[in-house]
């Protein structure tokens, strides 16, 4: 039942549900819906600007890469959005190092998708098995907290690894699978900094039990040696092309014996049922709607469409079963305990310790601040 207050955007269908600060101007429309737009001129390139935009680009990854191994890196989940990436990489005449982060969680058809990609387009990969023990703690632990945005974990490895390859190999460029057109819309109540150590460290000295030994950290200054010592650039080449969801899939499923997983990063179990049970059980969120809203925004679906799919069960009921099953196993939780860590009141990453905050004890400088940011910090 929706609450009496329920607002949704006249042109997208964002909501004011578990989403504070959403707001609408006089004709219905949400800030989202604008701020696409504002994106998509300062990020996307179209026509003839971006194609050119996109061949130079290429050039320029193929003439710093000359004479070494591999010219870009480029992280294959499996899912759409990055097994493109490698097609128009090999189209292009780019040599990536691919590389897989294993966290535990791939789908059987992942691994499948993975193995045809790599096979039919000849790409060294080069797969990271994460420490599972250190791994299933941090998860724990998150959930433990009870804090939104458990996908930190995976996200923040993901990047660590990357840049870590990048360095070794003296790899100048990532070919990010970001993209404005399918992605732009992500409110920020229900995420939180993929790059931010400090608080997933914080996190785990509260609730973790295992010691972090392995996990493939990326430091603040870390980030800053990478970016400025090294001179890695993170380059989102979807954002220079005709980007269709629909006509990408049909695509990787002709050229690359691709398989839909029904639905956005759905190739890992983990994610499915975090987003599929875990959000809208406990924190009131459907991320559909962002994803749906951007794909209305970038004129890809039409609202009525959007609400179509909307009404169809966010889980099925079959596959919830399974799934849950699955994750309580691997996780090593009883339902009971389970059930008991999901009726605890969320809480927000701001209540432990921030990359922002620690700042203020590490450089002497910046402490006159700490006041007002002790201010506006919510309180554990």
């Amino acid at each position: 039942m929706l609450p009496d207050n329920f607002i949704q955007c006249t042109k997208t269908v964002m909501d004011n549900i578990s989403d504070p600060k959403i707001t609408f101007d006089s004709d219905g429309i949400c800030n989202y819906y604008h701020e696409y737009f504002d994106k998509e001129k300062k990020y996307v390139k179209k026509g003839v600007e971006g194609q050119e935009f996109f061949n130079n680009k290429i050039k320029q990854i193929k003439k710093d890469g000359k004479n070494k191994d591999y010219d870009c890196i480029l992280g294959l989940s499996g899912g759409v959005d990055s097994s493109y990436l490698a097609y128009i990489a090999k189209k292009e005449g780019l040599r990536p190092l691919v590389v897989h982060f294993d966290n535990g969680w791939n789908s059987k058809l992942a691994v499948k998708n993975i193995e045809n990609i790599v096979s039919i387009l000849g790409f060294d990969l080069y797969t990271y098995v994460i420490n599972w023990e250190e791994f299933k703690d941090l998860q724990l632990a998150y959930l433990k907290a009870s804090v939104i945005d458990i996908e930190v974990l995976t996200d923040h490895a993901i990047a660590a690894t990357l840049y870590q390859l990048a360095a070794k190999h003296r790899i100048n460029y990532f070919l990010s699978g970001y993209n404005i057109v399918t992605e732009a819309i992500l409110p920020e109540a229900w995420v939180f900094k993929k790059q931010d150590s400090v608080n997933i460290k914080a996190i785990h000295k509260m609730y973790g039990e295992h010691p972090l030994e392995t996990f493939p950290f990326l430091t603040p200054a870390k980030k800053r040696y990478y970016s400025l010592a090294l001179n890695i650039e993170s380059v989102p080449l979807l954002n220079y092309l005709d980007y269709n969801k629909d006509k990408v899939k049909e695509l990787l499923i002709n050229k690359l014996k691709w398989v839909d997983y029904g639905g956005k990063h759905y190739e890992s179990v983990w994610t499915r049922f975090y987003q599929g049970y875990i959000l809208p059980k406990k924190f009131k969120v459907d991320k559909r709607k962002a994803h749906l809203s951007t794909l209305i925004c970038s004129g890809q679906i039409t609202k009525e469409q959007a609400l179509e799919e909307l009404n169809q069960p966010i889980y099925d009921a079959e596959q919830l079963s399974i799934d849950k099953e699955f994750v309580m196993k691997k996780l090593g939780l009883t339902e009971s305990n389970f059930d008991k860590l999901m009726l605890l009141p969320p809480r927000e990453h701001k209540e432990f310790e921030t990359e922002v905050y620690s700042y203020f004890d590490k450089y002497p400088i910046f402490r006159p601040l700490r006041g007002l940011y002790s201010a506006i910090k919510p309180k554990k």
